[in-house]
């Protein structure tokens, strides 16, 4: 008879986690430009949490919750709390201020290939930021 297999533990789980978000950046550098969007569209999705960057805000916001807890009990300084509570919020922001370039991304990810040349019309790179 074979024995369960269990979950791993929270630890070895971040430590995987971690290695394979390391594997993905590597990969995604070599990547096509099509497969590369494709790979940050699923980064990015916004929809019900399914991106990875929107499970790390998630994780965030429960650890900042948890180091809450910890400093009224007097276990954690309150800097920690508060470091960690407004990492939440950054993340928050950031997916706030990506969501607005999800569909555009999706877009260039759906189609075949992009193509390998530059546009015809260079557009300016401009630095803006919203708060």
């Amino acid at each position: 008879m074979s024995q369960p297999e269990f979950p791993p533990s929270p630890v070895r789980l971040a430590d995987q986690i971690t290695h394979q978000l390391g594997q993905l950046a590597d990969q995604l550098s070599q990547l096509p430009a099509h497969q590369a969007v494709q790979v940050i569209v699923r980064v990015l999705d916004p929809d019900d949490e399914k991106g990875v960057l929107g499970a790390v805000t998630r994780l965030m916001v429960t650890g900042s919750l948890f180091a809450k807890d910890q400093a009224e009990r007097g276990v954690l300084p309150a800097e920690v709390w508060l470091a960690l509570g407004r990492a939440s919020n950054e993340l928050h922001d950031i997916c706030l201020d990506l969501d607005e370039h999800h569909d555009t991304l999706r877009a260039m990810g759906s189609r075949p290939a992009l193509a390998a040349t530059a546009p015809s019309a260079a557009s300016p790179l401009v630095v803006r930021r919203r708060r």
